[in-house]
């Protein structure tokens, strides 16, 4: 299992293939991304890498996250977020993963925060399909109908889908193809769409539902943390 990335989305766009056909693709864009710290089995239980983007601003830092980025050498971070990893596949703290992680072809699950909707109604938030157009329904064609039942039980059960706050959750795209990769502006464009809305920050890793393909670096492409040089593969 490798590290997956954490790329900030930057919007929709098309780009066409050598036989004229055009494929909509989302551009994401990886950044600076580098590791802070690493997660073990004998110490925590487990092993994984963490990863942070972005420029914060300094004063909003505590103390303890000032001294977090201090023992691993690298500027403060945004954002941050932890990768499982298997244990012969780990990145150097201080390592920067370049967009070249992924190659094109693959598959990816993007996961991101979906675009808050607000208060909806059932059609919209469940696809219900609402009263009919005639015979007696006046004024109420959108709403949802009966939510309860007779005397027995005599109440509505919890989690019945009803109207209430659309989006703003954790939402994973899964098995997207890495259409294109940019390695000089750190691109990522991947077809359709995923999560989120412009600006985005989101998570790509490899498709668990999925083979890795044989060209994909192993532990994974990264410049070095103290000399900076090209992505290093296996």
């Amino acid at each position: 299992m490798r590290s997956g990335v954490i790329a900030q989305k930057l919007g929709m766009t098309r780009i066409y293939t050598e036989d004229g056909a055009q494929v909509p693709v989302t551009v994401l864009k990886v950044d600076n991304c580098q590791v802070v710290a690493h997660k073990t089995q004998e110490k925590h239980g487990y092993t994984a890498l963490q990863l942070g983007v972005g420029t914060p601003k300094i004063k909003r830092l505590t103390k303890a996250e000032r001294g977090h980025f201090a023992a691993a050498k690298v500027e403060p971070k945004k954002k941050l977020q932890e990768f499982r990893v298997s244990p012969d596949l780990t990145i150097p703290v201080g390592a920067e993963i370049t967009v070249d992680h992924f190659v094109p072809g693959q598959y990816v699950d993007v996961t991101g925060t979906s675009m808050g909707k607000g208060f909806q109604g059932g059609m919209k938030r469940w696809n219900f399909g609402g009263l009919r157009a005639t015979h007696g329904v006046s004024i109420s064609h959108r709403s949802i109908g009966s939510t309860g039942n007779r005397q027995d039980p005599g109440k509505t059960f919890k989690n019945k889908k009803m109207p209430g706050h659309l989006g703003s959750e954790r939402v994973t795209t899964q098995n997207i193809v890495v259409v294109k990769t940019d390695t000089d502006r750190g691109l990522i464009m991947v077809r359709g769409s995923v999560p989120g809305v412009k600006g985005a920050w989101v998570s790509v890793r490899d498709a668990v539902k999925r083979k890795l393909p044989d060209g994909a670096p192993k532990p994974g492409a990264f410049r070095a943390p103290a000399a900076g040089e090209a992505a290093a593969k296996e």
